[in-house]
């Protein structure tokens, strides 16, 4: 397998190393260095866990650039009927629903996206920390988010033994909340230090203007007139829309249903989405979050429609047709697509995980780009979503405590 200088670096800097974090910018092709790095290792076992969405994708690629390989989708099978050369794959929902994994030896485990581990107390991230492991791969375009204290599991899993408690006294720095008393991170600190020690256990980190000179980005901010329902919403927290009634009795529920307010409820927005198809001949991705903002796009789209969501993962639409519309949910598919075939995202509406944010950015601007891209993000006037989108430019998470905290 033709590997790209790049990735033949990577894995010339981590030869010597068992325990390994590619760190490659989405786009950057780390599927290749990491399943070349496993052959290399060469154990009788191989388990790889990734999400529900990227199994098929895994298959497909041990089972072309590795036919040596016995690639099994793992669920209920005996680990004794498992053939050696075998490589067993996994999403991380399941994994640690399957106990006799714990009985797996000699075997190189490789984490797809292990920022899915990212907290240590979660079912999955113990059961993936109890693993007997000889090898590990971790691969990952944001390992952290922005957020080096969502690094310590996969640090754990690097071989640093550094207590949890050491780690955040040694790099990351708080400053006392007096609304909510208690402490808060405000920034981070020893960075350097943190990076080289990251080094040293075999991360590499690399971004792609590092390696390729991709097309232009071109961000287009797109103010949607407001609705006078999202007003008095946000002034009475309770609301009566044809047969519905929204009650924001919460600040969860008022956050999610002043989002859906600024956006499927607004008769504006779809308006300007249906004006923006209507103009060009063009693949377009757009990127949502709520069944009702899909049933919403799916009405007024009148074009092949691709979709990936929690319950369909269909891109025929895409591959065939240069005017498709592909409509895609974040948490289902804002990781490890490609879709440089297109190079225009519309942001319908945002996410509020900052990790989902930047990795769906790379959908369209990664390798195999020629064309300069766009993204169109439509916020609506005096909506909850402009102070979205600042938290998300920050690196940050747009959480229930910040919303609170902007309430008053």
């Amino acid at each position: 397998m033709k590997l790209f200088l790049h990735q033949d670096r990577a894995l010339n800097e981590t030869y010597d190393q068992n325990r390994v974090a590619y760190y490659l910018d989405m786009g950057l092709g780390k599927t290749f260095v990491g399943s070349e790095k496993m052959w290399e290792l060469n154990t009788p076992y191989n388990l790889v866990i990734c999400q529900k969405s990227k199994i098929g994708d895994w298959k497909e690629h041990f089972e072309t650039h590795y036919p040596e390989y016995h690639v099994i989708i793992f669920d209920k099978q005996s680990l004794d009927k498992i053939p050696k050369d075998s490589v067993l794959i996994i999403n991380y929902d399941k994994v640690w629903r399957r106990p006799e994994l714990e009985k797996l030896n000699h075997f190189t485990l490789m984490l797809d996206e292990s920022s899915m581990i990212k907290n240590e107390k979660s079912n999955r991230s113990k059961f993936i920390l109890s693993l007997a492991a000889d090898n590990v791969i971790l691969l990952s375009g944001t390992p952290t988010g922005g957020k080096y204290e969502e690094l310590w599991s996969q640090l754990h899993l690097l071989g640093w033994n550094i207590s949890k408690k050491l780690f955040m006294k040694q790099f990351v720095v708080y400053e006392w909340d007096e609304l909510n008393q208690k402490n808060k991170i405000v920034g981070y600190k020893n960075v350097d230090r943190l990076k080289r020690k990251l080094r040293k256990h075999g991360a590499v980190f690399m971004k792609t203007d590092e390696v390729f000179d991709l097309p232009k980005v071109n961000d287009q901010i797109v103010k949607i007139p407001g609705t006078k329902e999202y007003m008095q919403f946000a002034k009475d927290h309770i609301i009566e829309l044809d047969d519905e009634l929204l009650v924001g009795d919460t600040s969860t529920t008022k956050k999610l249903y002043l989002r859906q307010l600024a956006g499927v409820y607004n008769q504006n927005k779809l308006q300007y989405v249906k004006d923006l198809i209507d103009s060009t001949n063009d693949r377009i991705i757009i990127f949502y979050n709520f069944k009702k903002e899909y049933a919403a796009l799916v009405e007024m789209i009148d074009r092949p429609i691709a979709t990936i969501n929690g319950d369909l993962k269909d891109l025929n639409a895409y591959d065939e047709h240069e005017n498709s519309v592909t409509l895609i949910q974040y948490q289902a598919g804002a990781m490890g697509l490609n879709l440089q075939k297109a190079n225009k995202i519309v942001y319908f509406s945002l996410t509020d995980k900052s990790e989902l944010f930047e990795q769906s950015k790379k959908r369209i601007h990664r390798i195999g780009q020629e064309r300069p891209c766009f993204y169109y993000y439509l916020l609506t006037a005096g909506s909850i979503e402009w102070r979205m989108k600042e938290v998300l430019e920050q690196r940050k998470d747009y959480s229930d405590e910040l919303f609170e905290e902007e309430e008053m």
